[in-house]
């Protein structure tokens, strides 16, 4: 069996010690400061486009001969009116072939615009959603308590979505669009610079139009994604706790709270869309007024002979070329700033800084013998209501320590302290000598085994969980661990033994077996201190004893912290201490704190009576 000490059963983000996405990293900036360097939100996500440099620039080779072919269709048009004009077959046949075959080329060359672009896209939204779910993993267990499971889960899918298709039409519609203006523009001010300036008079106004209605969808964007992450929170609540709404029969109870989160969704989206619904009509009749005067002032130059109609045919092409572009740029617009608020959304998650930080001079734990020192610690989860008070304690290698006393009284804050979930505001806890805070995260928790009361499972077969992050699995290694946790007798009954896939946080398993996988889990990994918070309580007796049996097991030689409510499971306990208000107001073994006739007979004599 594997021996290497490491962490057993405790939330995978509290392993990955605290990193920020590369580019920062280099620069020796938290993402917070590097937010304030940047003129614009888009800036951020340069050094991710600068990865794609290679691709990116292979697309824009095809961007500029898709874009070449707009001016001289628009050129070659003036000479097919004429040969129509003239009634020169051949020459409109020569015209035609020439006019297709340059079309193929330019269809090419939008394939490969199109392709290659979505390769780049795609790899930014890849790297940008792997850096910010590294970073997540980095934050402490306090940033989780608080924030809302549906809204991470949308700002890592449908944010970082939103901006790789925001990357993509940058690129191949955007800059094409702007390219096929300057070069359509500049054959419309070849052809006639009078048509051409009276044509870019109403220009300016539907440029601030679309600026404006731009940053209003902006705004509305952010509105919209709040009330979808609410929206998805909720679901998330909602399927959670399905056993209790339906324990209680609160069905329409749940049914009236999503309609009302989906109305204001409803009406959210509403709104950004109905503003959308304006803009179209308001550019679209600026484009009809400037074409109405386009053509009022082309056939005046006709009659004044300085404008050949031939030339005014070609002019019309052209100008025809720049709808669609002005169309698409300002429909990018629209997505760009939509693209801006999830842009802010999950620059909003970077920029948070974990509460537990790695010591920049921390040097790997050695292997631990299991002494744990705690002195003089204080904590508190919000500074006027301390949960700790000046707490020390002293647990030498093998000791088995329970903590009992009333919910509150500080002991799953005490146990949380040794793995760094949480810092103390004052003192110190050493292991093995060494101070917590001066070792790397890493190394402390791969040596700190917790096997907690809701036992955690993920997707994945019973072996994959009982291996917990390693790469890979030992499946003999595996199962002798589940003989020592008493685990090997149920797993086998299934049909596929150790291959079962255990579903979704473990539904294909009762409580025993999940807590019994566990155990599992920490066995195979070999912690050298143990943590156990209430392991047994929410177990029917029968389970109760096998996973009591289990523990005893792997208990002998380790350094154990026991928490517990019943206390049958602590009475052989080396040392049990009793909390009260963060503080211990009792100390020794099960006959001593009898016979001391105090708060530990008090608790045994109402639970024993």
């Amino acid at each position: 069996m594997n021996q290497s000490p490491t962490i057993a059963a405790i939330p995978m983000a509290s392993v990955i010690p605290s990193r920020i996405p590369t580019y920062l990293r280099a620069k020796g900036e938290s993402p917070l400061k590097a937010r304030s360097n940047y003129r614009s939100n888009y800036w951020h996500l340069l050094p991710y486009v600068r990865r794609q440099w290679r691709t990116i620039g292979q697309a824009m080779v095809c961007v500029l001969i898709f874009s070449a072919i707009w001016p001289i269709l628009a050129a070659k048009s003036e000479v097919l009116f004429d040969a129509i004009g003239r009634g020169k077959v051949n020459q409109v046949i020569d015209l035609v072939i020439f006019a297709a075959s340059i079309w193929a080329v330019q269809k090419v060359a939008q394939f490969g615009m199109d392709s290659l672009m979505a390769k780049a896209a795609l790899a930014v939204s890849f790297d940008l959603r792997k850096d910010a779910f590294a970073h997540l993993q980095s934050l402490s267990l306090s940033y989780f308590e608080k924030a809302k499971t549906g809204d991470l889960s949308y700002r890592m899918t449908e944010d970082v979505d939103r901006i790789g298709e925001v990357i993509n039409k940058l690129f191949h519609q955007f800059v094409p669009c702007i390219l096929q203006l300057i070069g359509v523009l500049g054959f419309m001010i070849y052809r006639s610079w009078q048509l051409t300036l009276a044509t870019l008079i109403i220009a300016p106004l539907m440029a601030v139009l679309i600026g404006w209605f731009g940053e209003q969808m902006r705004q509305l964007s952010h509105r919209s994604q709040r009330r979808v992450s609410d929206l998805s929170s909720m679901l998330v609540e909602n399927f959670s706790g399905i056993r209790l709404i339906q324990a209680f029969a609160a069905e329409k109870y749940a049914i009236d709270l999503f309609a009302e989160e989906a109305e204001r969704n409803r009406q959210a989206k509403y709104v950004t869309d109905k503003l959308r619904a304006i803009e179209y009509p308001v550019v679209g009749f600026l484009q009809a007024l400037a074409f109405c005067f386009l053509f009022f002032l082309g056939v005046w130059l006709i009659s004044q002979g300085t404008l050949k109609p031939e030339q005014f045919g070609s002019y019309c092409v052209a100008v025809s070329m720049l709808i669609d572009p002005i169309n698409i740029l300002a429909s990018n617009y629209n997505e760009f700033k939509q693209g801006e608020a999830s842009v802010d959304r999950i620059y909003e998650l970077i920029a948070i800084e974990p509460t537990v930080m790695e010591d920049p001079q921390a040097v790997p734990l050695p292997e631990v013998s299991g002494k744990v020192e705690i002195v003089n610690v204080s904590f508190a989860y919000q500074p006027d209501r301390p949960v700790l008070r000046d707490l020390s304690l002293l647990a030498e290698p093998g000791d088995m320590i329970a903590l009992v006393g009333s919910s509150g009284a500080g002991k799953s804050t005490l146990v949380n302290l040794l793995p760094r979930f949480y810092d103390p505001q004052d003192g110190q806890i050493l292991i093995d000598g060494m101070d917590i805070r001066r070792v790397t995260l890493r190394s402390l928790r791969r040596q700190i085994g917790i096997v907690p009361q809701e036992t955690t499972l993920f997707s994945g077969t019973i072996a994959q969980n009982i291996a917990f992050g390693q790469t890979e699995i030992d499946l003999d290694a595996v199962q002798e661990a589940a003989k020592i946790a008493n685990a090997h007798q149920f797993i086998m009954q299934f049909p596929q033994g150790y291959h079962t896939w255990v579903g979704e946080r473990g539904v294909n398993l009762s409580g025993g077996q999940r807590q019994r996988i566990a155990i599992a889990r920490a066995v195979l990994l070999n912690p050298k201190i143990l943590i156990l918070d209430e392991a047994t309580s929410a177990l029917d007796s029968e389970s109760e004893a096998l996973v009591q049996e289990a523990l005893e097991r792997i208990m002998e030689g380790r350094t154990v912290f026991i928490i517990a409510h019943r206390l049958a499971t602590v009475r052989s306990s080396d040392r049990i201490l009793v909390m009260e208000k963060g503080q211990i107001i009792e100390s020794g073994n099960h006959e001593q704190l009898l016979a001391a006739n105090g708060r530990y007979a008090g608790f045994y004599a109402q639970q024993f009576s």
